[in-house]
């Protein structure tokens, strides 16, 4: 059984056991949904007990921020790496590309979209893009959800990548397992990033828990709440989690 950081499911992974077990899927032509959970997420999913549900639902929820990282270290599992949103995307590209699996990507603005598939059909020619859309910022009409639906199962892709950002492509994608038979996985800021629409933290602040502060620092206004409210919420949970495992 996996461990539980605040209520949460983390599953212990790695980039390889993620991308071997999510490539797997595709094969079978299955419907899953995968989650890269970090502090966010979890302050998300600990206010709002059926959004922790449809994360603890999940078909994988992999760590994706170092304070989680150092959670299931404590929680047993000393070896765990972070398996990171955006560079679980690149893996899974460079693999899909390989093997010639028809993938998708759903959200983000039209021109962050279109960058971020320019920079991978760039990067990777075999790359097969069957599928593409940038919702509005709105909820979608019944009739605009269905023809989503029946648009992606009609191209055949078999994964999906989905950048609405947390908690709303993680309700997306709860919403849409069973009717879209692809694996969604949400991967929030990687089409940003990717795109280069936005500016990554460097290697040493993601490595030592910091980007956080890199994000903060390039959007204030948007973010504040973020990680000035929930970060030292979830520090305070977590030593309880900690002290009371101790105790029992």
């Amino acid at each position: 059984m996996s461990p539980q950081i605040l209520g949460i499911r983390v599953d212990p992974t790695s980039y390889k056991a993620a991308t071997e077990q999510i490539l797997s899927w595709t094969h079978n032509g299955d419907s899953r949904y995968v989650c890269v959970a970090n502090v966010h997420m979890v302050m998300e999913a600990y206010d709002a007990p059926d959004f922790r549900e449809m994360v603890n639902a999940a078909d994988l929820v992999t760590p994706d921020g170092m304070p989680l990282v150092w959670m299931l270290r404590r929680l047993g599992h000393p070896e765990q790496e972070r398996v990171y949103g955006p560079e679980l995307t690149l893996r899974l590209i460079e693999a899909v590309a390989m093997q010639e699996i028809p993938v998708g990507f759903y959200g983000s603005s039209t021109e962050t979209l279109a960058q971020l598939i320019a920079s991978f059909k760039k990067k990777y020619p075999n790359l097969k893009i069957a599928y593409h859309y940038s919702p509005p910022f709105r909820p979608l009409t019944a009739d605009e959800d269905e023809a989503v639906i029946c648009a992606v199962n009609a191209t055949g892709t078999k994964i999906l990548f989905v950048g609405l950002g947390c908690p709303k492509q993680e309700r997306w994608m709860a919403a849409h397992r069973g009717k879209i038979q692809v694996v969604m996985l949400g991967v929030g800021a990687a089409f940003d990033f990717h795109s280069r629409a936005k500016r990554q933290a460097p290697l040493w602040m993601q490595r030592s828990g910091l980007e956080w502060l890199f994000r903060f620092s390039q959007e204030p206004g948007r973010l504040w709440r973020r990680y000035l409210y929930q970060n030292p919420r979830f520090v305070w949970f977590m030593i309880w989690q900690l002290l009371g495992r101790k105790k029992s």
